[in-house]
């Protein structure tokens, strides 16, 4: 595919570097010399100097030709211009990414499609929807849910007392038959390695598991794992940034007890006229004592989303000292990914890799409608919408030619979530979920054209 990014910043970079690994054809344009400098030099891709809304930098970069156009640079105006131009000019889709997000809010209404905008995209709104989904499944450390829940895929890692720890996966599905969830990517302790399960995978103390899940199996996996639902009401927000405004607003209409902390006088009073219902403390979140002054310890959760990655981490180790049941800290390093279990933190998100796992899926091949990339492994689950031409339309999935580095979690049929298992058959129109590692991402993509 031919595809420009307009913005070499933190979501371009990242962006440009995953696609550039897929042997992508990339034009990376910006105004800041520096950063197109550093893309350069580190990345195999086209880099262009100039305004992203000038018709001939535009035509330079080969428009014309273009499969996708994205607009992430930290400009609103200049992402949504350029998709308009670019539409214009021969693009075949477009995506902009925008801070407004009363423009998510009432796509429907003014259309954007019809002004050659194909997606928008809001990296805070998408952190923020993160942050409340691993709230209403507090006990897990990662989350994303299907079709509004039919499906749900939740991370976690085995304690000791999980009663599979030690069976394999074939020997735990005898032991609990009835049983609504299914394993489709395990990280073994202590390593890098991604697997992807199978009968004979023998489940591991500490392993990091993901499952795929329907509604009823979420409360399977609290019990068996012998993790406790925790309900969380009391939210402290530290950080006042568009994540944690944006975080505390959503929160405080599902009527959660929302506090937050913002250093800065001046915003601390914007966001209190903004949102009526929150507690909206001025000072600084680093300062150990205005924490417990705040009664921390009283806290269910606390999120920490202030824009230095450093700060939000050591604020999260110090909440989880009082034995606060959620951690979530916002960082921009991907590195600290490695680190998030190890160190004691909860959840670690960050808008990047949000931001791209949103984009991706307009880059695979077949009919993708939401695609994940799992925290910190080396795996994507993609639901893929069955054609009448797709090669698995009316098999049954243990007669399929399913690389082994992939898995089918589940399928989506007239709005349920079904755990698919090898004697059910597939038909035109099912949503199928499916794990796979980089390798066989291609062989995956064919059987759904």
């Amino acid at each position: 595919m031919k595809i420009i990014i307009a913005g070499a910043g933190e979501v371009g970079f990242h962006l440009a570097k995953l696609l550039s690994y897929e042997s992508q054809d990339i034009t990376l344009i910006d105004t800041r010399k520096e950063s197109l400098v550093y893309a350069d030099t580190h990345l195999d891709i086209r880099v262009l100097k100039g305004d992203a809304t000038s018709v001939s930098v535009l035509k330079d970069a080969q428009v014309e030709n273009s499969d996708l156009v994205i607009g992430v640079t930290s400009s609103e105006t200049t992402n949504l211009t350029l998709c308009l131009l670019a539409k214009q000019l021969g693009s075949k889709r477009t995506i902009a990414r925008i801070s407004n997000t009363e423009f998510i809010d009432n796509k429907d209404t003014i259309r954007f499609s019809q002004l050659g905008i194909d997606e928008l995209i809001s990296p805070e709104e998408l952190a923020a929807t993160e942050i409340q989904l691993l709230l209403n499944q507090s006990a897990f450390n990662d989350t994303y849910e299907f079709e509004e829940g039919a499906l749900i895929m939740v991370g976690l890692s085995l304690p000791k007392s999980a009663p599979f720890v030690g069976k394999a996966v074939k020997d735990a599905a005898k032991i609990f038959p009835e049983l609504h969830f299914m394993p489709i990517a395990i990280q073994r302790l202590g390593t890098q390695y991604t697997l992807i399960p199978r009968g004979d995978s023998v489940f591991k103390e500490g392993d990091q598991v993901y499952f795929i899940t329907s509604k009823e199996g979420v409360d399977e996996l609290y019990k068996l794992t012998g993790k406790e639902k925790k309900e969380i009401k009391n939210v402290m927000i530290l950080g006042g940034s568009k994540v944690g405004f944006k975080t505390a607003r959503d929160l405080c209409t599902k009527k959660f007890n929302v506090k937050i902390i913002e250093k800065s006088k001046e915003k601390a009073f914007e966001i209190a006229d903004d949102l009526p219902n929150a507690l909206v403390i001025n000072g600084d979140g680093r300062n150990v004592e205005l924490l417990d002054e705040e009664s921390l310890e009283s806290m269910d959760a606390f999120i920490a989303v202030t824009g230095n990655s450093e700060t939000n981490i050591m604020s999260c180790l110090v909440a989880k000292s009082k034995h606060i049941k959620k951690t979530i800290a916002l960082v921009e390093n991907m590195d600290y990914f490695q680190l998030s279990h190890s160190i004691g933190i909860d959840t670690l998100i960050n808008k990047k890799l949000l931001a791209a796992n949103n984009i991706f899926r307009y880059i695979r091949k077949g009919e993708v409608v939401a695609l994940t990339r799992l925290n910190n492994l080396n795996a994507e689950i993609l639901e893929f919408i069955v054609k009448p031409t797709s090669a698995v339309n009316g098999k049954i999935i243990r007669e399929l030619d399913f690389p082994r580095s992939a898995i089918i979690g589940g399928v989506v049929r007239n709005g349920e979530g079904v755990i698919a298992l090898g004697e059910y058959k597939i038909s035109e129109g099912d949503r199928v979920v499916v794990c796979c590692l980089p390798r066989s991402i291609s062989k995956v993509e064919k059987l759904f054209l």
